[in-house]
């Protein structure tokens, strides 16, 4: 049997030299979606629900991987990051499904397809144009830090009016404010997910690499491994846009189990470890308490060339080896993939990383 997808009235050759320029071949794969989570909510007469988490299911037509990905996008993002890139490339998604993997995206909880509800989730907001242009797309030409000027895989300009970055800018969604509220929505969804999917290799993005810890926490017998590229960090502070106190669990807003057991965030102590220039990283003052439930499941952070992360992702990783996690930390200039920022899974070289890196993390490293 065989199904034409021509549109009417266009010749035969019109749409195949169409199709093989312009379409990249996929992976054949059935699609499907359920949500995981959120409970009901009364104000006044009405009856709502909150705190849901859109999840969708990519079963390719043939799974050779024991253990499915569970992708979780960054602030401001959805789980279409990991869908296409910008300019209709082949994304994360459709790779690793080509690699015999079952995949599972979400939008994280007040986001996107997961929905937000007045009077009961918190204050929202977006990124603008220069946010994402400075951070993301055309650091080189803003050159905010000593390793932006290095960002030279980004499809496209960068800038607004490029027609890849304008795609890209489309996506951006608003997020919870408080990430203290997004993690405890994200902690009890997600929860919830890994209690009826898992267990699964977790990989998490940027705000997302903190729900990483808290779900290795929560759920370390469903959680195999983590994958966190460019994880939201540095210990105990914001760097290099602000220097406010943050995350005051070390790596988290909000608690992982510790041991010995603290009472309260005060309890880690954080002392200076390293000073460069003008940016300070910050450890448990010693002996560190262990991350007891997190040390049971193998970590993997990228961090790419050009990017902020450069700047203190060191810092992050050596907060989790002090606490007892087994990490393994990839610059990727250090395997001789040059050029990345932050975004690095919509960049050009995105299958390259995928393939050397992660891909090949997992088959050394993860125990099925």
């Amino acid at each position: 049997m065989s199904i034409s997808l021509r549109p009417p009235n266009s010749k035969k050759s019109d749409f195949f030299a169409t199709s093989i320029v312009d379409t990249p071949t996929g992976t054949l794969h059935r699609r499907s979606y359920f949500y995981a989570g959120g409970e009901l909510n009364q104000l006044g007469n009405v009856t709502t629900q909150a705190g849901q988490l859109y999840v969708e299911r990519l079963t390719p037509a043939r799974v050779t991987q024991p253990l499915p990905i569970l992708f979780i996008h960054g602030r401001g993002m959805t789980g279409t990051n990991f869908l296409n890139t910008p300019d209709g490339r082949l994304g994360w998604a459709d790779h690793f499904m080509s690699r015999g993997f079952e995949v599972y995206i979400v939008d994280q909880t007040e986001r996107g397809r997961s929905s937000w509800i007045n009077n009961i989730d918190g204050v929202q907001d977006a990124p603008d144009t220069f946010t994402i242009e400075s951070r993301f797309t055309a650091t080189q030409r803003f050159n905010i830090w000593p390793q932006a000027s290095l960002h030279t895989q980004w499809p496209g300009n960068g800038s607004v009016g490029d027609p890849t970055f304008d795609s890209f800018f489309a996506s951006v969604m608003p997020s919870l404010v408080s990430e203290a509220e997004s993690s405890e929505r994200m902690r009890a969804a997600g929860s919830k997910l890994l209690d009826e999917i898992g267990p699964v290799i977790l990989l998490t993005h940027s705000q997302a690499g903190q729900y990483g810890w808290i779900l290795g926490d929560a759920r370390p017998s469903q959680v195999k491994a983590i994958v966190a590229v460019e994880p939201i960090g540095p210990p105990f502070q914001n760097a290099i846009f602000t220097t406010n106190p943050a995350r005051p669990f070390g790596v988290t807003e909000i608690p992982l189990t510790f041991s010995p057991p603290i009472s309260s965030a005060n309890d880690l102590l954080p002392v200076v470890v390293e000073t460069e220039a003008n940016f300070t990283c910050f450890e448990q003052a010693r002996p560190a308490r262990k991350l007891s439930n997190l040390a049971k499941v193998p970590v993997l952070v990228i961090t790419s060339q050009s990017s902020y992360h450069a700047v203190y992702d060191a810092c992050s990783v050596h907060f989790l080896q002090q606490a007892g996690v087994q990490v393994q930390h990839v610059p990727l200039e250090s395997v001789g993939i040059m050029g990345n920022g932050h975004m690095m899974f919509l960049e050009k070289n995105n299958l390259q990383i995928a393939d050397e890196v992660i891909l090949n993390w997992i088959q050394r490293t993860v125990s099925f």
